[in-house]
């Protein structure tokens, strides 16, 4: 897998803490701007986010991409559809010379599964090399590949919806790959813009595990995991 921060909003903490302001200033936005440094602008930006007034964080926009991830994972990327997606197209781009595909770490790790796996695979590049050779359109051999099929695609999220994105995808209760893609994605941003991300991950990050009954019951451990990804080096709240 690989990810990498294309593009984004320039100075988005500056922007934020300004839109934030202006909410609340009789005077115009080129004077706030003027007036604001960094210290005053993330400190605005650890208030709103603390008050849950998320809606500022939408001025600032990240696009992303992302290659070497399976169909199974873009499927579920879809859901978030407050964000915006290009992908690769079977329907265009075809694969007469194989493709990559993606093994689940638990079928790796069973040697006799791991090679019936790529046997499958093997197989099945076969069938759409030989559908292809009899005229069939793209658009139709690419009914034979699978969900472990690899592609690329461009995400783009503003910043409120990526803090939701991390929330749900960081989390141990969502699916190995997309949890994998979305850490990947927060170490990204964090680089640019720490204060519109720090703290952002797994719910249990803020207190409680969200999910309840479904809880992987590592709540520690998970805090554990994300603690080294911040600057501030303050720690989380309790999980209990």
């Amino acid at each position: 897998m690989f990810v990498s921060l294309l593009t984004y909003t320039p100075d988005a903490e500056r922007l934020v803490a300004t839109a934030a302001r202006l909410c609340y200033s009789a005077v115009d936005f080129h004077t706030l701007s003027r007036q604001t440094g960094t210290t005053d602008n993330r400190q605005m930006i650890d208030k709103v986010l603390a008050l849950g007034h998320h809606g500022v964080l939408e001025h600032a926009v990240f696009s992303f991409a992302a290659e070497g991830v399976s169909r199974a994972l873009t499927h579920q990327l879809v859901r978030h559809r407050l964000a915006s997606f290009a992908q690769q197209s079977q329907r265009y781009v075809d694969f007469d010379n194989g493709f990559a595909y993606e093994m689940p770490p638990a079928i790796a790790g069973n040697h006799d599964m791991a090679a019936r796996f790529d046997e499958a695979m093997r197989h099945l590049a076969e069938l759409y090399v030989d559908l292809r050779a009899a005229g069939i359109a793209a658009e139709d051999a690419r009914f034979v590949l699978p969900n472990a099929a690899h592609s690329r695609l461009l995400i783009t999220m503003n910043a409120r919806e990526l803090r939701h994105f991390f929330r749900l995808r960081c989390c141990r209760r969502a699916q190995w790959e997309i949890r994998a893609l979305a850490k990947l994605m927060l170490q990204e941003v964090l680089q640019v813009a720490p204060a519109l991300f720090q703290k952002a991950g797994p719910g249990c990050l803020a207190g409680a595990c969200p999910e309840g009954k479904m809880s992987c019951g590592a709540a520690a451990e998970v805090r554990r995991e994300f603690t080294d990804l911040f600057a501030d080096p303050a720690p989380f709240p309790d999980p209990a």
